[in-house]
């Protein structure tokens, strides 16, 4: 496979996790300091790149792991 594919095999469970803890993403981007925007760009699996600074902000404030929060569907 193409490497530009192999981003369409990661998926982000954001929209999951929100629920599960009922949060908000405009309440996640004032607990991680990132926009809204840039939050939805990642819960609808359009981000093609994310800062590991991003995923641990992202992980801490909602208390999981990159493992919860990214997953890699086969192939």
């Amino acid at each position: 496979m193409p490497p530009e594919e192999d981003g369409d095999r990661v998926h982000c469970r954001l929209g999951e996790l929100l629920a599960a803890r009922g949060m908000s993403l405009t309440r996640l981007s004032t607990l991680v300091g990132i926009s809204v925007v840039n939050l939805s760009v990642l819960k609808n699996d359009r981000a093609r790149a994310i800062r590991f600074s991003t995923l641990s902000a992202i992980c801490d404030a909602l208390g999981c792991t990159v493992g919860d929060l990214l997953e890699v569907r086969p192939g």
